[in-house]
């Protein structure tokens, strides 16, 4: 006689995410969601909802700019999809400004030419001035290929449809018992938060956690950004543009960032550096000399983003982006703590991998396995290896 086969473990019950950013929304919905075991989680966050990078990154959004490594391919491929998808679902035109745009590539000059101003370009939109472009713009994609979403109001939409129950508390550290994840330390709440199965989404402060910390490294990479109100927002078109730019010669070439929102306003970022994040984010802010280069580099784009023209500043911001040593992102369980899972490092492709990334984490942890994306090239077990030989 053949022995019965073995049952398949129940999924967990109690969920506990830690980070409120857009992975930790993301993996709330499709944990909330899953076809075959719907599990609305607990989420705790230390400030409020995208408060950090997922509240003042660009939104972002490419099929096919990460192809030249193929798990991320996949996980982007996966992603952009997905992003269409809640799009339909959530109501994301209205509710968090998706939308398909298109994005060039923009050299400026570096010296302003004497000569008279050149005429525009048929690929530049109307609002960046024909000075702005000093060789021929390149197209980078088109509404087919590249999109965006306004990321502070993505991450709260996800997070509000997933029905996750939210508390305001920095997690001290997981609870572990016999190898098995049993709940997480809140600081300053008496005794523990229970759980089954545990997310670590903290950006680059899940490497704060021994439990993280004692496998690999995430480094923060401090990105500097803009909002500006154009005088004339409805002459905005839905352009994305690259830049490059050299604030004088023999400098070091810079690579700002302008997107467009539906809302009018309009976004810059770049200016970026290595950088512990600070203990509360909260408290972090812009350095003046990076804002100020910002404002040039939007002064030389358009008459429309300059202050002195009456271009409106809504916001001047810094925030982390969560880096590690090899360049991907670190999904799946941790080793050697069942229930223990762990999503971070995603760069700067964090609004982009959200979904993708929090619905397969929905799957490991419900089904036992990802189905939506191979998971094996982003595992933490990977520095295990590393630290062995060491």
């Amino acid at each position: 006689m053949s022995a019965a086969p073995a049952a398949a473990a129940a999924p967990p019950r109690r969920v506990v995410i830690c980070g409120g950013g857009v992975v930790g929304a993301c993996t709330a919905y499709f944990l909330s969601t899953h076809a075959a075991s719907p599990t609305v989680p607990t989420l705790i966050e230390k400030c409020a909802p995208a408060c950090a990078a997922s509240g003042k990154a660009g939104g972002f959004l490419a099929l096919d700019w990460c192809d030249s490594t193929p798990a991320l391919s996949a996980l982007a491929r996966a992603s952009f999809a997905l992003h269409r998808r809640l799009a339909a679902d959530l109501g994301g035109a209205d509710a968090y400004g998706f939308r398909s745009v298109h994005t060039l590539s923009v050299c400026i000059p570096t010296l302003p030419k004497p000569s008279s101003p050149p005429s525009p370009h048929p690929l530049l939109p109307p609002w960046v001035d024909p000075s702005a472009s000093a060789a021929p713009p390149r197209e980078l994609g088109t509404p087919d290929t590249t999109a965006q979403v306004h990321p502070g109001l993505f991450t709260k939409a996800v997070l509000a449809a997933s029905g996750a129950e939210l508390v305001i508390g920095e997690v001290e550290r997981v609870v572990v018992r016999e190898g098995r994840v049993a709940g997480v330390a809140v600081k300053g709440r008496d005794g523990v938060v229970d759980a089954d199965a545990v997310v670590l989404a903290l950006g680059p402060w899940s490497g704060r956690l021994q439990v993280v910390g004692e496998v690999f490294d995430v480094s923060g990479l401090k990105a500097h950004s803009i909002v500006l109100r154009p005088r004339e927002p409805e002459k905005i078109t839905p352009h994305c543009l690259f830049l490059s730019y050299q604030p004088a010669p023999g400098a070091k070439m810079l690579d700002p960032e302008v997107y467009p929102r539906p809302t009018g306003e309009v976004y810059i970022c770049g200016m970026s550096k290595d950088e512990n994040p600070p203990d509360d984010p909260a408290t972090i802010t812009g350095e003046p000399d990076s804002i100020a280069m910002l404002h040039k580099i939007a002064g030389k784009v358009s008459s429309q983003l300059k202050k002195e023209e009456g271009a409106e500043v809504v916001a001047e911001q810094a925030c982390y982006l969560p880096c590690t040593t090899d360049g991907l992102p670190v999904i799946g369980e941790m080793p050697g703590v069942k229930g223990c899972y762990v999503a971070t490092g995603h760069s700067c492709w964090g609004i982009l991998n959200g979904p993708a990334t929090g619905a397969a984490l929905a799957e490991l942890i419900l089904d036992g396995k990802a189905k939506i994306v191979d998971l094996a090239p982003f595992s933490p077990a990977r520095f295990l290896k590393r630290r062995s030989r060491r």
